[in-house]
């Protein structure tokens, strides 16, 4: 019978897995229908194939991880086909009002073709990197194809809406941002890794903070001029952000120590202040923060030459609790920005604050599963690579939801898996994908333990010299 356990708990995972894509693509049809009824008093035309589309894509995608990441986390692939689900929705109904308000073109095609593209990459990952532990060869080389593509937009890219964010190559655009986010993420994680006990052990006391030597400080200080660069030179604050951030919460979560969040809070508050006073794009979007409404005034700041801060205000406002309805408010008002990272505000409008917390909701879970994940795998690389992506997830979300709302200022950056975008779809399934092994590695190795109590201690050959490392990275 013990042979039995390790299929029964496989089995198990899957069978939720299936059940959850169930209600999911039904969720997501229903919404189809209702806002094609809502718009035009008639059932969307198109709604038979999307509802195939969608079934074929979570069926494929769950065959592929019962084929090869079997004991899976059950709730990462549902969880995120639903924002992939709902994002296909919401940007159908906007091209509806985009079309007739404007005639522009139709989105919702392409971002159906780049949905397909990302569970492809996503599955031939799972089934081509058998261990996440090679990725922790390729550090260094992973690191300069991500300075390489984080510098490439200051160079070879184009100027869209303010910001030097986009690479055209052959006619197609490309971020090189969304994917620089996972890149960094599996360095800092192989770096940490071999790093940690000079990070976390040396250093002097102050107010109670044992704060890095100087030596030390050269990583920290190493990316900060990075991040600062990149806002400089290509005007991204969300790409700054995100970079900077998700290597000051992986250096925490190695060491422990509380004197690095104090010292990547200043550097980044003193660093986002200098250029936020000094660099006119950042700055102009600083003003537009301070004053939603200033766009509408006779002498308005310079540089405020958008009035999509002050609209998205108007949509949440206008859609209250519980909202007009899917189909009912007028969310195209805010132009070409509802598509990215102003669908938020379609949320708002249409399903009300109800509607935007559930999808905050489904992000947090979607972290949660991933800090999970980092508690439960057995090698320290995989503990903080679990760690740096759920963190790149809740950053993302953080600028983008932050800036919609007021909360900080605009960065332009689109929101994961709803807003349209082939880059930025792409690389959330990429992450996706590396998520799903080491989730799948990690309850491997905790039903390898169960039925092998004595070897239960050792860690899989490759897995990293200390087994204080792996304490401290999940602490």
């Amino acid at each position: 019978m013990r042979g039995l356990r390790p299929l029964t708990v496989a089995g198990a995972r899957r069978r939720t897995e299936a059940l959850l894509l169930v209600l999911v693509t039904g969720i997501a049809v229903f919404g189809h229908a209702a806002a094609g009824l809502a718009m035009n008093g008639a059932l969307p035309p198109k709604l038979t194939g999307f509802t195939i589309s969608l079934t074929l894509l979570s069926l494929v995608g769950h065959l592929g991880i019962r084929r090869f990441a079997p004991y899976a986390d059950p709730l990462i692939f549902p969880l995120a086909m639903l924002l992939t689900g709902l994002g296909l929705v919401l940007i159908n109904r906007l091209d509806q009002g985009y079309i007739e308000r404007y005639g522009s073109d139709a989105n919702a095609p392409g971002q159906l073709m780049w949905t397909v593209v990302g569970v492809a990459a996503c599955l031939l990952v799972v089934a081509l990197l058998r261990d996440h532990r090679l990725l922790q060869r390729f550090i260094y080389i992973t690191m300069a194809v991500a300075l390489v593509l984080l510098i490439a937009p200051a160079f070879f890219g184009a100027d869209t809406y303010g910001a030097k964010r986009w690479i055209i190559l052959f006619g197609f655009s490309l971020q090189p941002g969304e994917f620089v986010k996972i890149m960094i993420a599996v360095f800092f994680a192989g770096y940490l890794v071999v790093h940690r006990d000079s990070l976390a052990l040396t250093g002097r006391k102050f107010l109670g903070m044992r704060l890095p030597p100087m030596r030390q400080l050269g990583p920290i200080v190493t990316v900060w001029v990075l991040s600062l660069l990149v806002l400089v030179f290509e005007r991204d604050l969300g790409t700054s952000l995100i970079f900077f951030g998700v290597f000051v919460v992986m250096l925490y979560v190695a060491t422990e120590r509380t004197s690095w969040i104090v010292c990547g809070l200043v550097m980044a508050a003193g660093g986002a202040f200098v250029v936020g006073s000094t660099e006119p794009h950042v700055k102009a979007r600083v003003a537009a923060w301070l004053n939603p409404l200033s766009y509408y005034w006779k002498d308005r700041p310079p540089g405020v030459t958008s009035d999509q801060s002050a609209q998205a205000l108007f949509s949440f406002g206008t859609g209250g609790i519980t909202g007009t309805g899917l189909g009912m408010g007028h969310p195209e008002l805010i132009k070409f920005a509802g598509r990215s990272d102003f669908i938020l505000t379609t949320v708002g409008e249409e399903l009300g604050l109800a509607g935007v917390m559930a999808v905050l909701l489904i992000y947090a879970l979607l972290v949660q599963r991933g800090l999970r994940m980092a508690l439960a795998a057995r090698d320290p690389f995989g503990k903080l690579l679990a760690v740096g992506l759920a963190a790149a997830l809740a950053l993302q979300v953080f600028v983008v939801a932050g800036g919609v709302t007021g909360l900080i200022p605009l960065t332009g950056k689109a929101l994961p898996f709803l807003a349209k975008g082939g880059s930025s779809l792409l690389a959330n399934w990429l992450m996706i994908a590396l998520l799903l092994r080491i989730s799948d590695s990690a309850e491997r190795q905790r039903e390898a333990d169960a039925h092998d109590p004595a070897g239960a201690g050792l860690t899989p050959a490759g897995a990293g010299a200390g087994a204080g490392a792996g304490a401290g990275a999940g602490g």
